[in-house]
């Protein structure tokens, strides 16, 4: 699983399990924790004052805060990561679980974008939050070559051969008129770069190359990869992951601000930010798990998201997960994930 590596020292027991205590209260209710219900646990025997005063040193280290409108506190990111990492003890899958993913996943098994549409929506409907499954990579595009030719009235014919032998043309309107040699070099430039890539991850590498093309002042390359750029809109021929459920999260009181919601979608919709989420998990082993803003994007501040990759002949092809708020119950959703992503590989090698 996923672990970030841990920020400052491990926690003596009984802040241990205080800052465990207010992580599931917090989880299961989502509202501020005070000292008062923490006092009243059975078991704990703590007094109110050692509970308040173990809770101050909780917020010094940055593992819990205090909203403005309660004197109660919730967990930041630091403390999910905490609990997460060292607290956390996942729950075993339950057998009415473990039977609805086989039932919803076997009868799809060897089909393909069926069985990735099954999947992503299971996740969904037993999470209540958005269920992602990406495609495949095997299945993904790539490109083997790409030509321009001059039309005209400032018209660009795009050429390309993606996979094998798969052709597909694309007409592109152009502020201004370019010559057959020109255009030939811009072919060269980008066929010298990238040919190889899979086509819904090309158009983040050309984006990339803009940028560093104008470093660099290469005219001919920031000119060829912003042509690439618009001859690539929409290629591919295939979605690049499968969603269920997003509306799901519009339940969660902490990420039902209208703009919140609105770029979230739009993230899910524009897919630029997810993908690159998921492709560090193509690397990487086993569970993964992003709290908050370490995703690295803004947009998913308020959200945690948990990923496992599938396997199809031994290699990891592609990653499902849960997108939901940073107050998941990460006890069910970890297993829950874990099971689908080896039943899907499962059913991709039928």
């Amino acid at each position: 699983m996923k672990s970030k590596p841990g920020e400052g020292p491990a926690l003596e027991p009984r802040a241990a399990e205080l800052l465990k205590l207010l992580v599931e209260r917090y989880i299961h209710d989502g509202q501020p924790v005070g000292s008062r219900t923490l006092s009243r646990v059975r078991g704990l025997e703590l007094s109110p004052a050692t509970i308040r005063n173990i809770m101050a040193d909780l917020d010094e280290l940055g593992l819990v805060s205090s909203p403005h409108t309660s004197a109660g506190r919730v967990p930041t990111t630091r403390g999910y990561r905490y609990f997460v990492d060292s607290l956390l003890a996942p729950e075993r899958l339950s057998e009415r679980d473990e039977e609805m993913i086989a039932r919803e996943l076997v009868p799809h098994a060897g089909e393909g974008d069926d069985l990735l549409h099954a999947a992503s929506a299971l996740l969904s409907s037993l999470t209540r939050m958005a269920g992602v499954v990406t495609v495949p990579r095997r299945n993904l595009a790539v490109l083997r070559r790409i030509e321009f030719l001059p039309l005209s009235e400032r018209r660009v014919l795009a050429i390309l051969v993606v996979n094998q032998h798969e052709v597909q043309n694309r007409v592109l309107h152009t502020d201004r008129d370019y010559a057959a040699d020109e255009l030939e070099r811009f072919a060269n430039a980008i066929n010298q770069h990238f040919v190889g890539h899979e086509l819904v991850r090309l158009r983040q590498s050309l984006l990339d190359d803009v940028a560093a093309a104008k470093v660099r002042v290469d005219q001919t390359l920031l000119q060829a990869v912003a042509m690439a750029e618009q001859a690539l809109a929409g290629a591919g021929g295939r979605q690049d992951y499968v969603l269920a459920g997003g509306s799901n999260l519009m339940a969660f009181q902490e990420l039902a601000d209208v703009q919140r919601l609105r770029g979230l979608f739009d993230a899910l919709d524009r897919k630029r930010e997810l993908l690159h989420l998921f492709d560090q998990c193509l690397g990487a082993e086993g569970l993964q798990i992003f709290i908050g803003d370490e995703s690295g994007y803004k947009v998913l501040d308020e959200c945690s998201v948990v990923t496992a990759p599938y396997i199809i002949n031994g290699q990891v092809a592609g990653i499902l997960g849960v997108i939901g708020p940073t107050r998941m119950a990460y006890s069910r959703i970890i297993p829950l994930v874990a099971e689908t992503a080896r039943q899907l590989s499962k059913g991709l090698k039928s």
